[in-house]
């Protein structure tokens, strides 16, 4: 069962990849990747992240941004940026959402920004002079939110 869908666009860092899906595999989230990934994403590397077989078969792999969004049709996308305007936990997530959520060393490119508007760009709180979250971490706290504002539907 899937409320929500996390979606990383070219992620670089094999651990943060692999601790979302275990996140994902947690809570009412299916898991999509954009292409291309700065690492492989095959069996013998994820059994030795030590996931298991199920965490991560569901996974939904995109060739590019232009066959995502065409994946995703009129579904809304919600992205992940410091350069939102608008705290996250100041927004309504949706069931079907998208949660887009950049590469850990450069963000989403201001191209896919300005495409999905300011509207649709939210940001976690932080210490004036932070620089970021850790991807992985910035994930949970989205998904929680989202998640809490659905009565953390089918949890345990």
């Amino acid at each position: 069962m899937s409320l929500f869908n996390v979606v990383l666009f070219e992620p670089e860092i094999p651990p943060n990849t692999g601790n979302i899906i275990r996140l994902c595999a947690n809570t009412p989230c299916r898991l999509h990747v954009i292409e291309p990934l700065g690492f492989e994403l095959d069996d013998k590397r994820l059994r030795r992240a030590g996931l298991d077989y199920g965490e991560w078969q569901d996974i939904v792999r995109h060739r590019d941004w232009a066959t995502f969004c065409e994946y995703c049709g009129s579904a809304r996308i919600i992205a992940l940026s410091t350069k939102g305007r608008r705290h996250h936990s100041d927004t309504q997530f949706n069931e079907n959402d998208f949660l887009l959520f950049g590469p850990e060393t450069r963000g989403l490119p201001q191209e896919i920004l300005t495409e999905l508007g300011t509207e649709n760009i939210v940001r976690i709180p932080m210490l004036s002079g932070s620089r970021s979250m850790n991807l992985s971490n910035a994930a949970a706290v989205i998904i929680y939110e989202a998640w809490r504002q659905h009565d953390f539907c089918d949890a345990i």
